[in-house]
């Protein structure tokens, strides 16, 4: 519940998050002239914390990092419902980033995630949906916290301590709009055939046939760049490699010979 009586009295977690980004704002404005760097997905988690940080008042830009590998029905809803919000593309798609890494992305190595979805905000204090309640690994981390990854770059998760359910009577209660993958069924909106997404990435290649085209594609450009390279590798089609990543066991351990990040 957005609001619940406690030993302590009332606590109003639209208040408590409001209250989180005032009291920040002019650190992040120290950081960054133009204010917070609002990280946008188009995501229920993402929609919420952008409608708080209106409510707010506070000074920022909003920001949407595209995947290439993005649902186009996301798309479609953001730039339909959130005109003012910026769209990055990338310098390398996906494909580009899968032959050159010489292997497919996999739950243990995700380059592309840091390549993809996190390389903005550098220099600014980062707004973000993050919550504890997502996954254990998510439970670890701080409401503020730096970017291990750049050390110019902040991060605020203001609404760290709601649940899921908060956050959908938060969009009942203000009416908002919100993708309509989520009546379908999903319980994200990112990646389409994202390795994290376990047994969804079946129905993401049903759904969406041209982007698993477009894997196959990529894994036999990989396989070309490997042999070119002087790699050996098990696999001998784009096919094959497909096919192992689609079924990747969760805790299977890589084999080398199928390539690794750092060689």
């Amino acid at each position: 519940m957005l609001v619940e009586n406690t030993l302590f009295g009332i606590d109003d977690k639209v208040e408590k998050a409001i209250a989180r980004l005032q009291s920040w704002e002019n650190s992040a404005i120290k950081m960054n002239a133009e204010g917070y760097h609002v990280a946008f997905s188009g995501g229920k988690d993402s929609i919420v914390i952008l409608d708080l940080v209106r409510r707010a008042g506070v000074k920022h830009t909003t920001h949407y990092q595209m995947t290439t590998v993005d649902p186009p029905e996301l798309i479609y809803f953001i730039r339909e419902n959130y005109t003012d919000v910026e769209f990055h593309k990338p310098e390398k798609t996906m494909w580009d980033l899968i032959v050159e890494k010489r292997m497919p992305p996999t739950r243990r190595v995700r380059y592309c995630c840091e390549y993809l979805k996190e390389r903005g905000g550098s220099g600014s204090m980062v707004v973000t949906g993050v919550r504890w309640a997502e996954s254990a690994r998510r439970a670890n981390r701080k409401m503020v916290e730096p970017c291990f990854k750049d050390d110019r770059k902040v991060y605020l998760h203001a609404i760290i301590d709601w649940s899921e359910d908060d956050v959908w009577q938060y969009i009942r209660e203000r009416k908002m709009k919100y993708c309509c993958l989520y009546d379908e069924g999903f319980t994200r909106v990112g990646c389409i055939m994202c390795p994290m997404a376990e047994k969804r990435r079946h129905n993401d290649a049903k759904r969406w046939p041209k982007f698993a085209s477009a894997y196959i594609r990529a894994f036999q450009r990989m396989i070309e760049k490997r042999v070119k390279d002087g790699l050996e590798t098990k696999w001998k089609t784009g096919q094959e490699v497909y096919d192992w990543w689609m079924n990747e066991p969760k805790r299977t351990k890589i084999d080398e010979s199928q390539g690794v990040l750092f060689e």
